[in-house]
């Protein structure tokens, strides 16, 4: 049986997972797997694979990322970047005020 803390760590860990990649891309384009790993380097979680494509796909449809097949130079197959659009950026700044927020009203002041 899980606690209420892994069941909260759990729950909002899935479900910020768009803010997750959000953030990330901010950095930089990146690929869906390379998404994967910098987000359990970053916020120590390893999302399934099928829900990061979903969530990227989710994005990409919604206009918050962009996709763009890249050609590799050793050889590779090309790969499919996604980049942060300005929409996205604005999505990304209201999450984390959201969270903020959240969390303000959680806390003693």
């Amino acid at each position: 049986m899980t606690t209420p803390i892994e069941r909260l760590r759990n729950k909002v860990t899935k479900e910020v997972l768009w803010l997750y990649i959000l953030r990330l891309l901010e950095e930089r384009p990146m690929y869906a797997y390379e998404l994967k790993e910098r987000i359990k380097e970053a916020f120590d979680f390893e999302p399934a694979t099928v829900s990061s494509y979903v969530v990227l796909y989710k994005l990409e449809k919604d206009g918050y990322v962009t996709a763009e097949w890249q050609e590799s130079e050793t050889g590779k197959p090309a790969r499919k970047y996604y980049k942060l659009t300005p929409k996205g950026e604005e999505l990304l700044k209201e999450g984390i005020e959201f969270l903020e927020e959240t969390l303000k009203k959680l806390k003693k002041t």
